[in-house]
């Protein structure tokens, strides 16, 4: 029998469970393979279910991202749970003391180099359709303000770090030695280069929907797997299609590689031998470059109609220089976040929920929350509670230096919070553009995003027809602010899917997991 979580609708093979590593509904048995995988390996569906026809294997996926999933196996919190590994990469994690002894065997099943999508007009003004640049042109025209891209969270989505990673090692020289002095000589250049970025996003689907939206709206293009972008052209869906620009001093290639855990039973490494070789057959590897856009990796299988790809771009060699990287992109490099938590404190929220609601905040001023999704240093924050209406918006901006008291000053302010009255969501959500319209007119270079909390259905004011109404007439500026609806208690769901569909932002599911793990999760699109 097939089987998905309750967050996310059935579907046929592909067990999946969201992005917090929690395994699916399954035991061990013959026949299983419980693997944690990146979330862009959905698309492997189609495949997986004719290879259970033919294998008998069938494969049960728990999305996770790379860099947490890497933790969960260094960890050994996999053990038990998963079986086997299915990520885009195994580089970050071979750079964890130990991580070696609890892996198996591996076999790499097909390619992606992280390249560039630029529209037709912007490569031909570019003149990178006639040459490709090298990562310093890009730099270059980034920071002039002729070149503007999308690009996802490097902590949340494979294809972002493989950029940042690849982009550091090109325009340092560094490579392999990179360290931390030398990402502090690089960093002026990190920044020219992401100066042009005007779309983040926590996965490589999200942000290719992201980029169809604002198609006229100033961006340029893509920096995301080569299959992503080539997949994009094929669906047809581009007014203007994109020209896939691999930088000609090197990418950064993802090799997929199916690995065993070490702690994998006997019945699960035979299903892993049989899948893998699957996989690898010249008939399924020509589906895969077929239909996914993925190169092959059996030298059977010629990769007709790819370009060829540049020279490997050098990994660093070491953890702390990543970690160093990733520090250095949020909280110094990259464009600040500005973001806006609209907060349900209405009567129903009263008891354990308020509790849940303060503790999820308090996690992301450095309590429970990782390093990567915290507040970030130069970060703007701004809370709306609300009841039966938006209470006074408390705004705050970390500090790039000693960020320690302003994020006290929030933790204070979310263990405050308390629960009384109605619940007026469409009234706070549209205090809070206003908020925004004013924070973007005295600072328009951030990101921007609400995040809307409610455990309830609204009962004053403004109602969803009213502000569907309201938020056509908005200025585009804050038209293109999405919002990022999470489901909690008894919120009603279908409205807040068309609330994201209307902003362009994403629903989150907090009645099966914890509230603290979806605010954390959201840290990957803002």
């Amino acid at each position: 029998m097939i089987r998905r979580t309750a967050a996310l609708a059935a579907a046929l093979t592909l067990v999946l469970s969201g992005c917090t590593g929690d395994p699916p509904d399954t035991e061990p048995r013959e026949g299983l393979l419980r693997v944690l995988a990146g979330s862009e390996l959905a698309d492997m569906e189609p495949i997986l279910e004719q290879a259970e026809r033919e294998t008998g294997v069938e494969v049960a996926i728990t999305e996770i991202g790379t860099l947490d999933g890497a933790q969960q196996v260094v960890s050994g919190k996999a053990d038990g749970r998963h079986d086997a590994i299915w990520f885009s990469s195994n580089r970050y994690l071979s750079l964890h003391p130990g991580a070696q002894a609890r892996l198996g065997t591996a076999t790499t099943t097909m390619m992606s180099p992280v390249v560039l999508g630029v529209r037709r007009s912007a490569a031909a003004r570019l003149g990178w359709d006639r040459q490709a640049p090298t990562w310093a042109q890009v730099a270059e025209a980034a920071g002039q303000g002729r070149f503007t891209f999308g690009m996802t969270s490097p902590a949340a989505s494979n294809s972002g770090f493989s950029a940042l990673v690849g982009v550091t090692a090109a325009l340092s020289g560094r490579g392999s030695a990179l360290d931390a002095a030398g990402i502090d000589a690089v960093a002026p250049r990190l920044r020219e280069f992401f100066e042009g970025q005007r779309l983040t996003a926590g996965s490589s689907g999200w942000l290719s929907d992201a980029y169809l939206r604002r198609q006229g709206s100033g961006v340029d293009g893509l920096i995301n797997y080569e299959s992503v972008l080539r997949s994009l052209n094929a669906a047809g869906r581009l007014p203007e299609p994109l020209v896939i620009v691999h930088p000609r001093d090197g990418v950064v290639t993802a090799d997929y590689p199916l690995t065993l855990l070490a702690s994998a039973p006997g019945h699960a490494r035979d299903a892993h031998r049989r899948l893998a070789a699957y996989l690898r057959r010249p008939d399924v590897q020509r589906r895969i470059m077929t239909q996914l856009h993925r190169r092959p990796v059996n030298p059977e299988v010629s990769a007709a109609g790819f370009a060829p790809v540049p020279a490997e771009l050098p990994f660093p060699a070491r953890l702390d220089a990543v970690q160093a990287l990733l520090g250095a992109y949020y909280d110094r490099i990259r464009r600040p976040s500005r973001t806006l938590y609209v907060l349900d404190t209405s009567g129903s929220m009263q008891g354990e929920r308020i509790e849940q609601l303060r503790t999820a905040l308090v996690a992301l001023t450095g309590g429970a929350a990782g390093r990567f999704e915290r507040f970030y240093n130069r970060e703007e924050v701004t809370l709306i509670p609300f009841n039966g209406a938006p209470q006074t918006p408390l705004s705050y901006t970390v500090p790039a230096e000693n960020p320690a008291p302003v994020l006290a000053r929030i933790r204070d302010t979310a263990e405050g919070l308390k629960a009384e009255g109605g619940t007026a969501i469409y009234d706070s959500l549209l205090r809070a553009y206003e908020v925004a319209d004013r924070q973007i007119a005295r600072d328009p270079d951030r990101f921007t995003s609400i995040v809307l909390m409610s455990d309830g259905e609204n009962t004053e004011g403004a109602d969803s027809a009213d502000f569907h109404a309201r938020f056509a007439g908005l200025p585009e500026r804050l038209r293109g602010v999405p919002v990022f609806p999470v489901l909690f208690g008894e919120a009603a769901a279908g409205e807040m899917e068309r609330l994201a569909g209307l902003t362009g932002g994403r629903v989150f599911d907090a009645r099966s997991q914890s509230l603290d793990v979806v605010f954390r999760e959201i840290r990957g699109y803002q």
